[in-house]
């Protein structure tokens, strides 16, 4: 019983240090990253990894506080992954020279079909 306990030990010790790698190249892509949604995925995925982390670290210490500090943190990622891409959309409207507001889609896709009349 307890091989079988030091064998499970090792495969969550084991799968935290593998997280740990994927985090670091997914800290490397969301600083290199060619574009801006691409460095919004990879935090987006960091955030995920140490999700599980904190999952499995919960499981290999038999601390159930761990997992609500799990559901609270998914919460806090998935609210910060929504504010970035809300930014990113803003700059991007901006760059177009068109309006970010929820009024403003239809004044955009005439103004769309009005550049493509002229061209």
């Amino acid at each position: 019983m307890e091989l079988i306990q030091k064998a499970y030990d090792a495969l969550l010790i084991g799968s935290m240090l593998v997280l740990a790698v994927l985090i670091i190249f997914s800290m490397l892509r969301s600083v290199r990253g060619p574009g801006i949604a691409d460095r919004i995925i990879a935090v987006n995925m960091i955030g995920t990894m140490i999700i599980m982390i904190i999952a499995v670290l919960s499981v290999y210490l038999g601390e159930n506080y761990l997992t609500d500090i799990c559901l609270i943190y998914a919460l806090i990622s998935f609210l910060g992954v929504v504010v970035l891409c809300k930014v990113y959309t803003g700059v991007y409207l901006q760059k177009k020279h068109m309006k970010a507001d929820l009024n403003a889609i239809e004044d955009n896709l005439t103004g769309q079909g009005a550049e493509e009349e002229k061209k």
